[in-house]
């Protein structure tokens, strides 16, 4: 991949560099935010150290995914970012759609093809100057899936056989298109302008699901959506509840 290829193609105004090997995309930009003064993409050819939530690793192997981090300052700080892996995984689900590849989302930021995770998502924050925020924004997207892979992850996951096709730079320009001005957005109106873009991408929409904390059922009911404030809606049979995003794990009830 080249960086200024990929600038060149990309309408967002967002410097662009390309390393071959690293630990963590996400780990090298949050390590330099403190001297960052605008927004940049950081893209790995190969991650050795990918992380997802919750401390979880995020397995790749060369050639077979895309593997970057967005930078990104949000002036209004942290209280203001509420929903924003959610408006991420959208922007990414409909830049996806766009190319060909329909998608689906599951709360909270997972990308599924097929009903196996496509792409993860991970946001991390660190302090700017005046009470700003630097979000870096990691995302992970099997573009195909080796059998070895497979092996190693130990569950299914999806891949897009079609985009892989599609020439690298091109495929990442219009990533960082669809990621920029949903950020934009966001940054103007917050999740609210997402609620209903996201509801229409839901994989588990009226399935009966769980919410697992460490191994334990807290909550089983209907999957209905998400609100403005990017908690999903659980029509259970003490009625509807709403659940915020933390270190739960969201699975379809065998």
């Amino acid at each position: 991949m080249n960086a200024e290829r990929i600038m060149a193609l990309s309408k967002a105004g967002v410097a662009v560099e390309v390393v071959l090997e690293t630990g963590s995309t996400n780990a090298d930009l949050l390590g330099r935010a403190p001297a960052l003064s605008a927004p940049v993409l950081l893209v790995a050819e190969h991650q050795t150290a990918g992380r997802g939530r919750a401390g979880r690793s995020w397995l790749s192997s060369p050639g077979h995914s895309l593997t970057f981090s967005l930078a990104w300052k949000f002036d209004g700080g942290l209280h203001t970012l509420t929903g924003l892996p959610l408006a991420i995984g959208t922007a990414l689900a409909e830049t996806l759609g766009r190319l060909g590849q329909p998608v689906q989302l599951k709360w909270p930021n997972d990308l599924l093809k097929d009903g196996d995770k496509l792409a993860g998502i991970l946001v991390e924050t660190a302090p700017a100057p005046e009470g700003a925020v630097w979000t870096v924004i990691g995302i992970g997207l099997n573009l195909a899936m080796p059998d070895e892979l497979e092996e190693q992850i130990g569950r299914p996951v999806a891949a897009v056989p079609w985009l892989a096709r599609m020439e690298r730079d091109t495929l990442l320009a219009a990533i960082l298109d669809g990621l920029a001005e949903a950020l934009r957005l966001f940054e103007r109106s917050g999740f609210s302008a997402f609620s209903a873009r996201w509801n229409l991408l839901h994989g588990w929409q009226g399935q009966t699901v769980v919410i697992l904390d460490r191994g334990e059922v807290l909550h089983e009911g209907l999957a209905a959506g998400v609100d403005d404030a990017g908690r999903l809606l659980l029509d259970t049979e003490n009625g509807r509840v709403a659940i915020v995003a933390g270190d739960v794990s969201l699975r379809i009830k065998a």
